[in-house]
């Protein structure tokens, strides 16, 4: 019953953290609809499902290691989670903060590498977990495309 209390607040607790940065760094939507897009990016409201969906898989993989390893059995994981999560946040910060699109884009590759690293150092203590993660690794990759897309667009 412990282990199962502890999942479920490594659950929460995780797609808190990384739901932050919607409160953290509040979208100036005025700036980001003024600026050049291709045709292809999604609708705003698309693209929160899809972080919405995203965290909860990043939250459910890391439930499932904790759940096998707790945070002491799987230190490599929990590291590369949050280097993962702070380049995460740092993404709403440049792009929404500081509307930098250069540093937002960089950032962004940043974040799809470490959401490699993540997956493929999760691969080490559960498969499913790795699993989990390919959604996020797969848009990371998107959105990297997306953002320096949008950061030429806008020289």
């Amino acid at each position: 019953m412990k282990k199962i209390a502890g999942a479920i607040a490594v659950f929460v607790i995780t797609y808190a953290l990384f739901s932050a940065a919607g409160y953290l760094f509040p979208i100036d939507q005025e700036w980001y609809n003024s600026l050049k897009k291709p045709d292809w990016t999604p609708s705003g409201s698309a693209i929160g499902i899809i972080w919405a969906i995203l965290f909860a898989l990043i939250s459910l993989s890391a439930a499932i290691v904790y759940v096998a390893f707790s945070l002491k059995g799987a230190k490599s994981f929990w590291f590369a989670l949050l280097i993962n999560y702070v380049l995460n946040q740092a993404f709403s910060y440049f792009q929404f903060t500081q509307k930098n699109l250069l540093a937002a884009s960089i950032d962004c590759l940043l974040v799809a590498i470490t959401a490699l690293v993540l997956m493929i150092v999760s691969k080490k203590y559960s498969r499913a977990a790795s699993y989990l993660l390919l959604p996020y690794v797969l848009w990371s990759a998107f959105a990297t495309f997306l953002s320096f897309t949008i950061e030429s667009m806008n020289l």
